[in-house]
């Protein structure tokens, strides 16, 4: 069920932290809701500075990172969203999410950091949602990850975020965009079948890029 600030949207703007077009920051900030990313890209001109859904990858020693930075939770586009989602459940992140090793882990790393980034939004007063196990395991199905192969690749926040906004967000009357996005990066997603689903998705009208 869509909540009530989204669920009357009908334009979206999902823009990922890749660059973007010279002239679309209006189009982005015109948008009823526009979703960001971990640490979000805002440039006034380039890339607007609306933010309504924040993904926040909430494993690993990037979460880490933000948790002990307090300018971090300071930044416009974590102040400004009314929803964080946090891709990976901890059920995901137990199961196939890299242990630190034993040197790592005596020096305060792990890898799933959901309990504290929960607590932390908590206190700011923002809504958080967890994805659940079986929309992660639906979208490794959709990018071929074999099951062999879960826990050394894993689907980027950003096609997290595109799938959940097509299959969450959507209605007839919802036109979604996307921007931002290079399709290329951390060796462990399959940034090629990521792109692949897109582009089917733009062929069969779902999402368009924003040009």
């Amino acid at each position: 069920m869509m909540d009530s600030f989204s669920d009357q949207a009908k334009r979206i703007v999902i823009v990922g932290n890749g660059p973007v077009a010279t002239g679309v920051a209006h189009l982005i900030d015109s948008a009823d809701l526009v979703v960001r990313f971990n640490e979000a890209v805002i440039d006034p001109s380039l890339t607007g500075n609306k933010t309504d859904i924040l993904f926040l990858m909430n494993s690993g020693k990037s979460m880490q990172a933000r948790l002990q930075t307090p300018s971090y939770w300071r930044e416009p586009f974590v102040q400004d969203a009314k929803e964080v989602i946090l891709p990976y459940h901890p059920s995901i992140v137990k199961q196939y999410h890299p242990r630190p090793n034993l040197l790592s882990r005596m020096k305060g790393r792990k890898a799933d950091w959901t309990a504290e980034t929960l607590k932390k939004l908590e206190a700011m007063g923002k809504k958080a949602t967890i994805l659940s196990p079986e929309f992660y395991y639906e979208t490794c199905r959709i990018l071929d990850i074999d099951t062999d192969d879960l826990n050394k690749v894993f689907p980027s926040s950003g096609f997290l975020a595109i799938r959940y906004a097509i299959e969450t967000l959507r209605t007839d009357s919802t036109q979604i965009e996307f921007c931002g996005f290079s399709w290329q990066g951390w060796k462990r997603h399959s940034w090629g079948n990521e792109e692949h689903w897109v582009d089917e998705q733009v062929q069969q009208g779902r999402i368009s890029p924003l040009v």
